[in-house]
């Protein structure tokens, strides 16, 4: 891809986050397929798609739902539509995978390692926090974010007979030797994307040396052309601080209203579009322009929708 280029990718609503947080979150399928829409024609050429229950908010794994999302968006954009495998709080691995063999995504994400995750301070913040909001939040002192070894070989083996590509999150600089390991075992093979996960309470922080750190331990581990990589920060400034950095190392990056609610200090943003052309305004200082669904595909190594 030219080097003037930068993929951009919006995480639209998440799995974490609860409605009460921002008015601006998408909960229904139309409205998380204008979002999409709106955020594709802002720049973004990869979509990252949760789903949440229509009635209430509430972060799900419907398949039904992302079925109708990805026809949603696939009648208005070609961008690349990235399903998570994330989930949500209490998803077993089962649940969280299941968008895959029913869709087959030309990519979807696949989580490096288990660790902490942790939202239960925004519970203490002065919202009007609906009953299962607050307890979601809450439940957080007590969650782990699993991803063992055999979920993840799971995961992969699935990601193999759907043809889908996997984006490799990275959320702390071991779980890169977790991917080594199952790089080893030809669970995985390089090269692939991996997307670098700064600002989760419980994991690695935003900071400028953590994510030149997992960069280099990454070209240590895999070579530099073992991997293509992008970054996303959680929070307000962290999403801006890891784009800009993102844009210096020359690698890519992903906003969002899933990690982060924020276009200014003291501004809330009113859609996903908002936090896209804020990091396209970016990239334009440093001579990088957005690249096309097109580019991106053959860059990262997709085989199409």
């Amino acid at each position: 891809m030219d080097s003037g280029k930068v993929i951009v990718t919006c995480a639209l609503t998440g799995g974490m986050t609860v409605p009460a947080q921002s008015p601006a979150i998408p909960i229904t399928v139309a409205q998380i397929v204008e979002e999409g829409v709106a955020a594709a024609e802002a720049g973004a050429a990869v979509l990252h798609l949760h789903v949440r229950e229509e009635a209430t908010g509430r972060p799900v794994q419907d398949v039904e739902l992302f079925t109708r999302v990805v026809a949603g968006l696939r009648e208005r954009t070609d961008a690349v539509l990235q399903p998570t495998t994330g989930g949500g709080r209490g998803m077993t691995i089962t649940e969280r995978a299941a968008v895959v063999p029913a869709l087959e995504p030309e990519m979807a994400t696949f989580n490096a390692g288990s660790f902490n995750f942790g939202l239960y301070p925004v519970a203490r913040r002065d919202l009007d926090l609906q009953d299962w909001e607050r307890e979601y939040l809450e439940g957080t002192r007590d969650y782990v974010f699993r991803n063992t070894f055999s979920d993840m070989e799971y995961l992969a083996g699935l990601m193999k007979a759907a043809r889908t590509r996997p984006e490799i999150e990275i959320y702390d600089v071991g779980q890169l030797y977790n991917v080594r390991r199952l790089v080893a075992d030809g669970i995985l093979e390089a090269p692939f994307n991996l997307q670098f996960v700064l600002g989760v309470l419980g994991a690695n922080a935003v900071e400028a040396d953590q994510l030149v750190h997992m960069v280099r331990t990454a070209e240590r581990l895999f070579g530099v052309g073992g991997f293509t990589w992008s970054a996303a920060g959680i929070g307000y400034p962290g999403q801006y601080q890891v784009a800009a950095l993102a844009l210096v190392m020359g690698g890519n990056l992903r906003v969002g209203l899933e990690d982060n609610l924020r276009v200014r200090r003291g501004e809330q943003a009113k859609s996903n579009s908002d936090l896209v052309t804020k990091v396209v305004d970016l990239a334009a200082l440093f001579d990088r322009t957005p690249a096309s669904p097109a580019e991106a595909r053959e860059y990262l190594g997709l085989r199409g929708a």
